[in-house]
């Protein structure tokens, strides 16, 4: 099984992938929030401090230390004229039978449905999903916004993949209205998911900002690819598509233009065999034209 990890603009990169030959692609695209994404990560020290900064176990007090600072800006005077060719490309080398999901939030989904009605066909949209979650501010002059919005499109709408045996059921909302044995197996999802943030705190968490959650993403390789497919991302961030293709049996094609994610994806799939690095060495350098050449050929 091969992966592939590429830094490069993901326009260039998808050019040359042939047309029609990618099962699946899922894309989280940055919001166009006009701010600056950032998060610091930070190390907890061994030794016990008064004066530290976090608490441990017992009540012990710990220094945390700033061990590295990632972020990307997002804002775009035209976010529709950024994203309209990238959004043709995944249409392109997307496979005749293959399902393309698009992770927005609400300022910006609006206008990305209408561009891509307008690029695979509004016959092609079958889902509005709506991802869920309670965590962050609270603001007191309106609902306070705990959602993004996830676009789910297919090449073609009378022949795609969708496999609901794979997808992991959930639980009844009103278990008393159904039968036990419908009580055991759990339910299908709705396009309404109810899932966590990444925790703050968790072994998932890798440091990068916007990280989605594992889970969300192993709902959508589950249901919409086969085992040995390709998934690929092309705002692959912190590689959590590949994780979850990964753990699914699929191969993973990541392509990020930010060497801060080239790097947290190089970490996070360090010791996995058959990936290749493209434009960049896992350890944090950029590779030559020459060196890219070399690997080709071996």
């Amino acid at each position: 099984m091969r992966h592939r990890i590429e830094l490069a603009d993901n326009l260039a990169a998808l050019a040359a992938v042939p047309s029609g030959t990618i099962p699946l692609i899922y894309i989280d695209p940055p919001f166009n929030t006009g701010r600056t994404r950032e998060r610091t990560t930070l190390i907890t020290s061994r030794t016990t401090d008064d004066e530290g900064d976090r608490t441990g176990f017992g009540g012990r007090r710990y220094v945390s230390t700033p061990a590295g600072h990632r972020a990307f800006t997002d804002s775009f005077d035209d976010y529709l004229a950024f994203m309209e060719p990238r959004l043709r490309e995944g249409h392109r080398v997307l496979a005749p039978t293959g399902s393309f999901y698009l992770h927005l939030d609400p300022r910006e989904v609006h206008y990305v449905k209408v561009l891509m009605d307008g690029i695979f066909g509004r016959d092609s949209f079958l889902n509005e999903i709506i991802w869920a979650y309670d965590y962050g501010g609270r603001p007191r002059r309106r609902w306070p916004t705990k959602h993004d919005t996830i676009l789910f499109y297919v090449k073609n709408p009378k022949h795609y993949v969708f496999d609901t045996a794979e997808v992991e059921r959930e639980p009844y909302m009103a278990p008393g209205l159904v039968t036990p044995e419908q009580r055991v197996r759990g339910k299908l999802p709705s396009s309404v998911w109810w899932h966590t943030i990444v925790s703050p705190t968790g072994k998932e968490k890798t440091g990068y900002p916007t990280q989605k959650p594992l889970g969300v993403l192993k709902r959508i390789v589950a249901a919409s690819s086969r085992p040995g497919d390709v998934v690929l991302d092309y705002f692959a961030g912190s590689g959590t598509t590949g994780a979850a293709a990964l753990a699914l049996g699929r191969r993973f094609a990541l392509i990020d233009a930010n060497p801060q994610a080239a790097a947290v994806m190089a970490a996070r799939f360090a010791g996995v065999p058959g990936v290749e690095y493209v434009g960049f060495e896992p350890d944090g350098g950029r590779r030559t034209k020459s060196q890219e050449s070399k690997t080709a050929q071996d």
